[in-house]
């Protein structure tokens, strides 16, 4: 029995961090689920649609208005048959200043670049959950093969205690302590189950896929390490999508400028009209060009005082990106400390913490096994060892999940 015990011992030790459940038939890989995401998520499409109704615009920006006819009598006295005055067909057309249509071609486009960075500020951010949920699943199944080893191990101890039992060498009060633990495993269990089952759902809705469906994780993951990485402002302005969406938008602010300072070139237009005369008299022809002039100071009031409100806005949104890249600037340097003092605990618990609840776990049973220690004791020294390896995970999944907001930052996807 005692041989029994020590070997079931050392296979749960062993298998503490095997690779996680088989349960599922099909896995995807990380790579996989964020292709998936890439090429699918509705949020996605709806900025690729944008962008080609913008670009159908810009097509139509070079536009002239549309021609206008007109027909009717000019100058004709009120009589049935009247001798003088005549019909007249007119035909007018406005041409537009070339420089405004160019000007308001380039400022759709301008759009269309915009909403591109808005698409990849909006992909980096769904990256981000797709990557937290992931590995979030991956520890939990690393929680559950930990409850999977401890459960093996209570259900060995209850059923060796029961024997004891009716030998008179153990006592009733822990057996019903293993089971109550066991049957708090199974809360545990139900508990992991659930958040399992919530982060699929998640992931799936990324996806846009069937919430029901079920897929596995690849649980071979890898904490990088960014603690010597120099944070670099301008790396930053060029790699954040949210920062590049505000240079096009600075670009754009001067692009609508151009559009109002257009608005000082005159347009032109030409007006041709027949008249079929009455009473004998030749008939008339009307050929007239006309321009427009917008620098008169009635009309120009308006398109000066864009161009100072165009200006003001420019200068907003360089103060935004001022502030925007000062505050990732930052929470980098605080997600660096934190990450370095998470790896410092999680590596207290390996190599200390877990070790030292080994040996203890390992001594109370040995003492147990040989007639001198008590069940009491083999179970708080084994609830005390699945804890400290419970929280060891936890502390692994916070530091994944600090990787996660400082790849986020860095825009590293």
């Amino acid at each position: 029995m005692i041989k029994k015990i020590s070997r079931l011992l050392a296979i749960g030790l062993a298998s503490i961090y095997s690779s996680g459940l088989q349960a599922q038939t099909i896995v995807l890989p990380l790579d996989s689920v964020l292709a998936r995401i890439a090429g699918s998520n509705p949020g996605l499409q709806a900025y690729n649609n944008k962008m080609n109704a913008l670009n159908a615009y810009a097509q139509g920006a070079k536009s002239l208005s549309a021609p206008q006819i007109s027909a009717g009598q000019y100058q004709t006295p009120y009589m049935l048959n009247p001798s003088s005055g005549s019909f007249m067909i007119t035909a007018e057309q406005m041409f537009t200043n070339p420089a405004k249509l160019k000007a308001k071609e380039n400022y759709m486009k301008g759009m269309s670049a915009v909403t591109e960075q808005d698409k990849q500020y909006l992909n980096n951010q769904l990256a981000a959950q797709a990557r937290q949920y992931y590995y979030d699943r991956v520890i939990l199944e690393k929680k559950q093969v930990l409850l999977q080893n401890t459960r093996g191990l209570l259900e060995y101890m209850l059923k060796d205690a029961n024997i004891r039992y009716t030998y008179g060498k153990e006592k009733l009060n822990n057996i019903y302590k293993a089971k109550a633990d066991l049957f708090q495993l199974d809360n545990d269990k139900e508990e992991l189950n659930n958040e399992v089952v919530q982060r699929s759902i998640l992931l799936n809705i990324l996806m846009d896929r069937d919430k029901q469906l079920t897929f596995g994780v690849d649980t071979n993951i890898s904490v990088k390490d960014y603690a010597n990485v120099v944070t670099d402002t301008a790396t930053l302005a060029s790699s954040r999508s949210d920062i590049k969406a505000i240079d096009r938008n600075i670009a754009l602010q001067q692009l609508n400028s151009a559009v109002e300072y257009s608005k000082r070139k005159p347009d032109f237009g030409v007006q041709f009209g027949h008249m079929q005369s009455y009473g004998g008299f030749p008939n008339q022809y009307i050929l007239m060009g006309s321009v427009t002039i917008p620098i008169v100071p009635w009309a120009s009031k308006e398109y000066k005082a864009n161009l100072k409100g165009i200006q003001y806005e420019v200068e907003e949104l360089q103060q935004q990106k001022a502030n925007m890249i000062n505050e990732a600037d930052g929470k980098l340097v605080a997600l660096k400390v934190e990450m370095i003092s998470k790896k410092q605990q999680l590596k207290n618990y390996n190599q200390n913490i877990i070790p030292a609840l080994q040996n203890n776990y390992k001594t109370s049973l040995l003492a147990y096994e040989q007639n001198t220690g008590d069940l009491y004791v083999v179970l708080d020294a084994l609830k005390a060892l699945q804890m400290a390896r419970m929280e060891a995970l936890s502390r692994l999944q916070e530091i994944l999940q600090l990787q996660v907001a400082y790849e986020r930052e860095n825009e590293k996807y």
